[in-house]
C-alpha cells in the first residue's frame, strides 16, 4: 500500500505536523514526485551558485580562483535571462483570518502555506520569486530573487504582522507589476472581498505589460455553503457590522448571491486576460498548486 503524498493530505492535518517552512517542503516534495523538470542554467550577468565540476562541463565556467586556492574544481552557474520571475501577492486583511471550523485552517493560514510552497517550487526551478503582503496598504515587499538566501527572506516576511480591516487588491497587483521589470508572473492569493472592477483593471494593466496574472480565490467551505445552525449573529470581519439571522431563512438567497459573485469575478478577470481558480481551505494543497503551475502530468511549468 503506497503512502499518500503530502500535497494530497488534509491541509489542517498536514499543518499540525510542522511549522510553515516544514509544511512547504513536504508539500513541494510530494508535488514534484515523478516530475522531472531540469532548471535551465546558462550564462548571464547574475551569478547563481557553484557546483562540483563534472567531466564534460564547459571549462569556460570553471572557477580557476577556487581551483588554485583550494585545489577544488567547481563550475559557476548563472541564471538564464529567460528564467521566470514571479511575484506572489498575499492578502493578509482581517477577513483572511476567518475559518468556519476549528478543524480547518483559516483562509490566511491556508494561503500562507500555499504561497510558501509555490515560492519553494519556483526557487527549486531556479526561478526568481518575490512576495508582497498587503491589506489596506503594503505590509511587506520582498523583491524577486533566485539566490538560496531568498527562501529565508520569504520565511521572515511570512512571520510579519498583518490584519488591517480593508484590502486594496488593485494597488497590490500594480505594485507587483512594477517590481517585475520584464514579462513574468503575478500570483494573487486573496478571498477577494474587494471591488471586481478595479481589480480587473489592475490585472488588465499587468497583462498589457506582458505579465501573466494568476488569481487564486481563497474561500472557506462555510462561505460557499452557509451551513445550517441555530439563531445567530453574523459579523463582517472587516467592517465589524453584525446582523442577526436565521440560517434557514437566508441560506438559499445567500448561496445564490455567492454564486453570482463568483461568476462575476470569473468573468471580470477572464475579460482582463487573467487566469482564475478557486481554492477551498478543506482541499489538499496539490489541487490549487496544479492550477497555479499548469502541471500536465509531465512536469511543472509555471
Amino acid at each position: 500500500m503506497s503512502t499518500p503524498r503530502a500535497d494530497q493530505l488534509d491541509p489542517a492535518v498536514l499543518a499540525a505536523l510542522g511549522h510553515l517552512e516544514l509544511v512547504a517542503r513536504w508539500v513541494v516534495d510530494g508535488f514534484i514526485t515523478g516530475l522531472h523538470r531540469s532548471p535551465r542554467k546558462g550564462f548571464s550577468v547574475e551569478f547563481a551558485e557553484h557546483r562540483p565540476y563534472m567531466p564534460g562541463d564547459d571549462l569556460r565556467y570553471l572557477d580557476w580562483r577556487i581551483a588554485g586556492r583550494a585545489d577544488r574544481w567547481v563550475v559557476k552557474q548563472f541564471e538564464e535571462e529567460t528564467n521566470t520571475r514571479a511575484m506572489l501577492v498575499l492578502d493578509v486583511s482581517a477577513s483572511m483570518q476567518w475559518t468556519g471550523s476549528p478543524a480547518r485552517l483559516s483562509k490566511l493560514a491556508y494561503a500562507e502555506r500555499l504561497a510558501s510552497a509555490m515560492a519553494l517550487l519556483l526557487l527549486r526551478q531556479r526561478d526568481a520569486v518575490g512576495l508582497i503582503r498587503f491589506d489596506a496598504g503594503l505590509r511587506n515587499v520582498v523583491p524577486a530573487r533566485a539566490q538560496r538566501a531568498q527562501w529565508r527572506r520569504l520565511m521572515a516576511a511570512f512571520s510579519e504582522s498583518g490584519g488591517g480591516k480593508d484590502s486594496n487588491v488593485a494597488e497590490a497587483l500594480l505594485q507587483a507589476g512594477r517590481m517585475v521589470r520584464r514579462p513574468g508572473f503575478v500570483v494573487l492569493l486573496s478571498d477577494l472581498l474587494a471591488d471586481p472592477a478595479s481589480t480587473a483593471d489592475a490585472a488588465r494593466t499587468l497583462r498589457a505589460r506582458g505579465h501573466e496574472v494568476l488569481v487564486l480565490h481563497i474561500m472557506d467551505p462555510d462561505e460557499r455553503d452557509f451551513p445550517e445552525s441555530g439563531e445567530a449573529r453574523y459579523r463582517d470581519m472587516e467592517s465589524g457590522t453584525e446582523v442577526p439571522a436565521s440560517p434557514g431563512d437566508v441560506r438559499s438567497t445567500y448561496q445564490t448571491t455567492v454564486q453570482e459573485a463568483l461568476t462575476e469575478w470569473r468573468a471580470a478577470l477572464g475579460r482582463a486576460g487573467a487566469r482564475y481558480a478557486m481554492a477551498y481551505t478543506d482541499e489538499p494543497f496539490g489541487r490549487p498548486l496544479r492550477h497555479l503551475t499548469g502541471v500536465n502530468g509531465r512536469g511543472a511549468y509555471v
